[in-house]
């Protein structure tokens, strides 16, 4: 029976369904029974059983290509008469029944050296930010009065801090520096996003630009304290109102001539490879009328691998600063500096 004839099967089912039970994307569901089941047991249940009996503990059953995992929800109550508990329902348009062992994947040996480098980078980060934050107290008011959007002496103990971290541990190798543009003029800067040390590579480079970061990131001593008085603009990332926020405060820095720095994909990406591009850096600098400078990072990524930040592995950083994008249009701005990095991306592999 190939997929349709399964929709067919599932179609049918009573009115209770108001949308199709299985799709072509993974989708919940739930459904009422009578008899009650035990709390974290999991069962796979085949369409047809949906209307017929239900298998028994521990039993999976196959069948055309649709299964359904069961999962009991004690705290949900559908029904106040009977008091009768739900089951959540996960389903899969798969060629054969998925097993657990087929969905785990092994992850890499990592080194004893790597650890240790990783405990060793942490402890120069740390202290250095410790001593160096100290010059930016002491700044912080001249700052204010006299450089209040750019901010260029906060970026510049941002640079010390970054090149005395990374120093000892990798070298980055910069091509293209004759592309970036001045301190004093506005842009917006985009760049493909692999790892952690992103961040450090990008403020070694020496340019006065104000990232997009995480709320959570500005609680953290130090480092929170840093990222306030050089002006980060703060992102709560499932908050809609946060973001329109976020980017009218980088149309106002734009304006004001301070440039913003994005990282178009929203995160950082788990295998290297380049992500979708958003639209919100190419709308600040279609409707500010200031160019993109897009930046290409290559080996970040495998030195410190998402999830993984508690390592360093041994390895170089290439960085590639593209030629500056002019335009109007946010998706014409978009296409153009993704398919730059796209492209420097593929012949750096």
């Amino acid at each position: 029976m190939d997929v349709a004839s399964a929709r067919g099967i599932i179609s049918s089912h009573p009115p209770y369904y108001s949308k199709p039970i299985c799709s072509s994307q993974s989708s919940l569901i739930r459904i009422p029974i009578n008899k009650g089941c035990l709390f974290g047991r999991v069962f796979s249940l085949s369409a047809t059983s949906l209307h017929g009996k239900a298998p028994q503990r521990g039993e999976t059953r196959r069948s055309v290509g649709v299964q359904c995992s069961i999962r009991c929800d004690p705290f949900k109550v559908h029904d106040k008469k009977n008091s009768r508990r739900l089951l959540s329902v996960r389903s899969d348009l798969s060629g054969a029944a998925a097993t657990p062992e087929s969905t785990t994947y092994p992850e890499p040996e990592i080194k004893l050296s790597s650890r240790l480098r990783g405990i060793c980078f942490c402890l120069v980060a740390g202290v250095s930010a410790i001593l160096l934050i100290v010059l930016m107290i002491i700044g912080h008011p001249f700052v204010l009065l006299f450089d209040r959007y750019r901010r260029k002496f906060h970026h510049f103990v941002a640079k010390l801090w970054a090149s005395i971290s990374i120093y000892p541990f990798y070298k980055t190798d910069i091509q293209g520096l004759e592309n970036l543009p001045s301190s004093d003029t506005p842009c917006v800067y985009v760049s493909n996003h692999q790892s952690f040390l992103d961040i450090y590579t990008l403020l070694s480079l020496g340019q006065s630009y104000k990232f997009i970061s995480k709320t959570g990131i500005f609680v953290i001593p130090v480092i929170g304290w840093a990222m306030s008085m050089m002006g980060v603009v703060p992102l709560k990332r499932m908050d809609p109102r946060s973001q329109v926020d976020c980017l009218k405060r980088c149309m106002e820095l734009v304006k004001k001539g301070a440039s913003v720095f994005f990282f178009p994909e929203g995160t950082r990406s788990k295998d290297g490879r380049l992500g979708a591009f958003k639209k919100g850096a190419f709308t600040v600098a279609a409707k500010t009328g200031v160019p993109v400078v897009p930046i290409t990072l290559m080996g970040t990524g495998k030195i410190m691998p998402t999830g993984s930040e508690g390592i360093l592995n041994h390895g170089n950083v290439r960085v590639i600063i593209h030629k500056p994008i002019y335009g109007s249009k946010a998706d014409v701005l978009c296409d153009e500096a993704r398919n730059k990095i796209a492209e420097s991306m593929n012949l750096l592999s």
